[in-house]
């Protein structure tokens, strides 16, 4: 693959951080000096496009002849009535380059020519060039028409995959290593080894054996659950001690691709997705292809070709979407080498259709005649139908071209606490960099009434929780039609949680003391330890060094277990206590976050782990709180710790400087492998890899359980069996079992098991939240939500899902 020769540009950690998780550094600038034309910017090249362009490639060429119709603002985000009649590629313009201004933008109005071509890693059209050309260019065919969807991928007749899966290389623990022709190594028994026949593996951190510590890769033989054959004899080599970890190299794997005509006339074989549509696939080939593979309209399903027909014009957004994101990470693994393209075996193709959408009933011919109106595309294949919802993002946009909450009684409500940070720029199209900082709910619906005008929309800025039920009371969810969740991540408060609890002794010491007097527990000791931590110690070194040196000495290198064996043998590792030096950079970055939030909060927060109970506990209790009441003395009156929420996206604040040294010298201490920043930012801050390629597939659902892996790649798609319904009289019932409890939050109602209960059958379960669970209910709540236990006649307890009683 032949990338640019210029200099790629720096990589912005805090705008690429979800993709970095995602991609890493190597990858990420090969991205950065790749150049992509997309030819054809209807909905679905304007996916293509946006999710390209928010990836950082280098440049990216919008080419298009034609002009924005009517037809084009329910497919196309970018489009507004205002773009009627311009240029598709013009139009589209200054929208997609807002969305990333350290990228090139550039469109191409004419038809194309070889010159033109020459200048890409990877086009979305043009395939008998792109074979031709030395290097060859990356080529992907993709259309939508209606509920149908297909890809062609060709990478070139020689393509690597510098990384198949984009996971971390395997490892093990090592247990023992014999002396043998065929050298067998166990593992620990904690995992099962994740390795197969034939990988390469090195050594590392073993004793004794030294000699396979060389980093040179060797070859697995024989795998089995917990231990491996290597196919080296190490019968010269030293005995095995102790220590030592077996970890994978990944391999290259190489690809050959077909030209597009070839592959046509003679597919092999269709990646699967859908396993109820096993038979389609052959059909939707002909389908795409009838002048091309020279298929008889008689070979292929009248159903499927009526349905094809009908909505050939319309591109769906949904599916627009959907294979916008399969398409644009095609794309990056072709400019990259990162994760295995969508070839298994010489398949070349992808199909997909959605045909469970349309209704049961057959639709009336009429209703799908087109109206002049700007849904005219999804008309052709549904119908109009207006509905209402609370939704993220990636969702408000699709159902804002598609006319939801657009009619007369339609609303749409879309909801965030959060705001706005630079991160979300690189995977979220609405928003721009003028907005970070700004409420995402506000600036989402604004955007969203930009591309549709006729949106009916609210946006509020409050989380969902019971914290809110005032806000979200039941007649809101009984007026909805339709939610959507997106899913959201959650920080724990490293610099909070100690604060907060000096705050509860210091708002009342008296009632404090007398809790943790009356716990008398490990979990009391603990906490008062951690408050004196703050209020009166500033022991840094007993991070790294006394703690350790304790550990050291109670049990030395040589400890032995009640059985004989080395206590410190793996899993364990032995720590080593730390000496600081101000020669240290480590050393230093951890002084200066540490001193610097100190001076914020008065006190290092410190995560130790509850000690099991022991008769010394209340007396040490005891001897804490006398010197909680002599630090208090010292105090000025109403004083209050300022506790620090956790924010790991502003590099001002030295919280991830803190972190990043606590987890580096800790690391120290047990001889792991220090990370850098940008690593502890991923994992302490729980950052959870994204990219926008990803985001967008979730558009296109039934009542269907689906599995998408667009890095293996992997598609699995499952429709749930019907529950068995049972009719009685004129009811019928999807759950006849024998009830034996009943729970609300963490009061027992009821249980068969307690002759008292049986008292309380005649009584409402509303009396009984009232009165057994002393639960408040607001004038706003008209339900309340229970669990019940069941078990079927063999006496199997049966999941039975959340019940909702209503008393209003």
């Amino acid at each position: 693959m032949a990338f640019d020769d210029g200099n790629p540009r720096d990589t912005d950690e805090d705008l690429h951080s979800r993709q970095l998780a995602v991609y890493g550094r190597e990858t990420m600038q090969r991205l950065f000096a790749s150049n992509v034309l997309v030819s054809g910017i209807n909905g679905l090249g304007a996916e293509i496009a946006k999710n390209l362009i928010l990836a950082g490639v280098k440049s990216v060429t919008l080419h298009d002849e034609g002009k924005v119709k009517l037809w084009d603002l329910s497919s196309n985000f970018i489009f507004t009535e205002q773009d009627l009649d311009k240029n598709r590629a013009l139009a589209s313009f200054q929208k997609l380059q807002e969305l990333n201004t350290t990228l090139t933008v550039s469109t191409l109005t004419t038809k194309l020519s070889k010159e033109h071509l020459a200048h890409f890693q990877a086009t979305i059209e043009y395939d008998d060039y792109c074979h031709s050309h030395h290097p060859p260019i990356a080529f992907v065919k993709t259309e939508v028409r209606g509920l149908f969807g297909s890809v062609f991928f060709y990478f070139g007749p020689q393509f690597t995959v510098l990384d198949v899966d984009g996971e971390e290389p395997h490892n093990g623990i090592i247990a023992s290593i014999t002396n043998d022709n065929l050298a067998i190594v166990s593992c620990v028994d904690d995992e099962r080894l994740e390795f197969q026949n034939g990988d390469l593996v090195v050594f590392s951190e073993i004793h004794g054996m030294t000699e396979l510590n060389d980093g040179n890769p060797r070859k697995i033989k024989d795998l089995r659950a917990f231990s491996l054959s290597l196919d080296e004899d190490t019968t010269s080599l030293g005995a095995y001690e102790k220590g030592g970890i077996v970890t994978q190299v990944k391999q290259y794997k190489n690809l050959n691709f077909r030209p597009l005509r070839e592959a046509i006339s003679d597919p092999d074989d269709f990646l699967l997705s859908d396993f109820s549509k096993f038979d389609w696939l052959p059909l939707l080939h002909l389908t795409f292809n009838i002048p091309s593979s020279g298929a008889n309209l008689d070979d292929i399903d009248p159903n499927i070709l009526h349905h094809f027909a009908s909505g050939a014009r319309a591109v769906l957004n949904p599916m627009a979407a959907m294979f916008g994101g399969i398409v644009g990470q095609e794309v990056v693994k072709a400019c990259s080498g990162k994760f295995h393209p969508l070839f298994q075996f010489f398949v070349h193709f992808f199909y997909f259709d959605s045909l469970e959408l349309l209704p049961t009933e057959p639709l009336d011919p009429n209703d799908r005649k087109p109206l002049n109106s700007r849904y005219d595309a999804q008309i052709s294949v549904f119908c109009f139908v207006v509905g209402s919802g609370a939704l993220g993002f990636e969702f408000l946009k699709n159902l804002a071209l598609m006319g939801v909450s657009c009619g007369k009684n339609g609303k749409l409500t879309i909801t965030d606490d959060d705001v706005i940070e630079k991160s979300n720029l690189s995977r979220q199209f609405l928003f721009r960099d003028w907005n970070i900082w700004q409420p995402k709910s506000t600036v989402a619906a604004t955007a969203a009434s930009s591309i549709n005008p006729h949106l009916h929309i609210e946006a509020l800025q409050n989380r969902v929780g019971p914290e809110t039920e005032n806000v979200f009371d039941d007649s809101f969810w009984e007026n909805l039609t339709n939610v959507v969740n997106a899913p959201m991540c959650t920080f724990e408060g490293l610099l909070e949680k100690t604060p907060a609890e000096v705050n509860a002794f210091l708002s009342n010491p008296g009632e404090y003391a007398s809790a943790m007097r009356s716990s008398g527990d490990a979990q009391a000791r603990n906490n008062l330890e951690q408050v004196i931590e703050y209020l009166v110690t500033e022991r840094l070194e007993d991070y790294f060094a006394n703690k350790v040196k304790q550990l050291v000495f109670t049990f030395p290198e040589d400890a032995m277990t009640s059985t004989g064996a080395p206590f410190w043998s793996a899993p364990k590792r032995m720590p080593h206590p730390l000496e600081f030096s101000s020669a240290d950079p480590s050393h230093l970055h951890f002084i200066r976050a540490a001193s610097i939030l100190r001076a914020e909060t008065f006190g290092i927060p410190k995560a130790t782990s509850p000690a099991t109970a022991s008769a010394d506990d209340d007396a040490v209790i005891k001897e804490l709180l006398s010197k909680l009441e002599q630090a208090l003395v010292m105090l000025p009156p109403k004083f209050r710790l300022k506790p620090i929420q956790f924010e790991k996206d502003d590099d001002t604040n030295y919280h991830m400087n803190l972190i990043s040294e606590l987890a580096n010298m800790r690391a120290r201490n047990y001889s792991i492998p220090e990370v850098d920043k940008l690593k502890a930012k991923f994992i302490a801050g729980r950052i959870i890899p994204a990219i926008t390629a990803t985001t967008v597939m979730a558009t296109v659902e039934d009542y269907r359980n689906t599995f998408a892996n667009l890095a293996r790649p992997l598609f699995s798609m499952a429709e749930p069996v019907p529950p068995k319904v049972i009719k009685h009289k004129d009811s019928s019932w999807t759950v006849v079992k024998c009830l034996y409890s009943i729970s609300f939050g963490s009061c027992l109602l009821y249980n068969s098991m307690f002759p008292r209960h049986k008292d309380w059958m005649d009584k409402m379960i509303v009396e009984l939240v009232k009165d057994v669970a002393k639960a408040e209910l607001p004038s706003f709540r008209d339900h309340i939500d229970v669990v019940v236990a069941c078990e079927d006649e063999d006496d199997k307890d049966v999941d039975i899902p959340l019940v909702s009683v209503y008393f209003r």
